[in-house]
C-alpha cells in the first residue's frame, strides 16, 4: 500500500518559484545582502536530495538553488530541510532549462550540480537528454569566471554524448584532461541511486568543465 504524500512543511519552507528568482534576484531569496559575495551554486535534478544537502550543511557560506521537475521529490526535500538547522538553500520545482534561461543572468553562478541525469537510453529517445550543445552553452555563460560544471552519468552512451558536447563548447575547459572524464572522484559525497550502481559493478564517468 503507498504511503500518503504529506503536505505540511514542518518548519521554514524553502520552496521558491522561478519568477520570484527572476524578479526578486538571488540576494533577495536568500535574504543576503547585496553588498555581501556569497558564492552560488546550483544543483539541476537534486532526486532524493541528499546530495544539495549535504552540500549546504557542509558549506554554510554558500548559496544552493536546487531544481527539480517532480513536485512529489520538491515537497518531500522541503519536509525535510525544513527540520535541519540550515538556511543556505532554495528549492524550485520546474524544468531546469526554463529556469537557467529566464531565472538566471549571465555571469552569475560558480556551479552547476548535474549528477546522473535520465539517459534516456533507447536511441530513439536520446534527444531528450539533458546535455545538448544549446544547454551546456547557456549553463557556460550563466557560470562566473572559473565557475564549474560538474556532471555524472553511469551511462556509457550518455557519457560519450557529454563529453562530445563539453568538448565543442569554447567557453569551457577540461579540468580533467588529458582525460576525457574520470571514474572516481576522491572525496565525492555517493548519492542514494549512485550507491545502488556501484553496488551494481557499473562504471561511472564523471566530468568537471571550468569556465574559461
Amino acid at each position: 500500500m503507498a504511503r500518503k504524500l504529506k503536505y505540511d512543511i514542518p518548519g521554514p519552507d524553502w520552496r521558491r518559484t522561478a519568477e520570484d528568482l527572476a524578479t526578486s534576484g538571488w540576494e533577495v531569496l536568500f535574504g543576503v545582502g547585496s553588498e555581501t559575495p556569497c558564492q552560488r551554486v546550483v544543483e539541476i535534478g537534486f532526486g532524493r536530495g541528499e546530495f544539495i544537502t549535504d552540500l549546504a550543511v557542509h558549506s554554510p557560506e554558500v548559496s544552493f538553488l536546487g531544481v527539480e521537475v517532480s513536485f512529489k521529490r520538491v515537497l518531500k526535500l522541503a519536509r525535510r530541510v525544513a527540520v535541519m538547522p540550515i538556511d543556505n538553500i532554495r528549492l524550485v520545482q520546474g524544468r531546469a532549462e526554463d529556469l537557467v534561461c529566464d531565472a538566471l543572468e549571465d555571469a552569475s553562478v560558480d556551479g552547476f550540480w548535474i549528477n546522473f541525469p535520465d539517459p534516456w537510453p533507447k536511441k530513439r529517445h536520446a534527444k531528450h537528454r539533458l546535455v545538448q550543445p544549446t544547454f551546456v552553452s547557456l549553463l557556460a555563460r550563466r557560470l562566473r569566471e572559473g565557475g564549474v560544471l560538474r556532471l555524472a552519468t553511469d551511462h556509457r552512451a550518455y557519457a560519450e554524448q557529454m563529453d562530445a558536447v563539453l568538448v565543442a563548447e569554447p567557453l569551457l575547459e577540461n579540468v580533467y584532461a588529458p582525460l576525457h572524464w574520470r571514474p572516481e572522484v576522491a572525496g565525492r559525497l555517493h548519492t542514494g541511486y549512485e550507491q545502488e550502481w556501484r553496488e551494481e559493478g557499473r562504471p561511472l564517468h564523471f566530468f568537471e568543465y571550468r569556465r574559461r
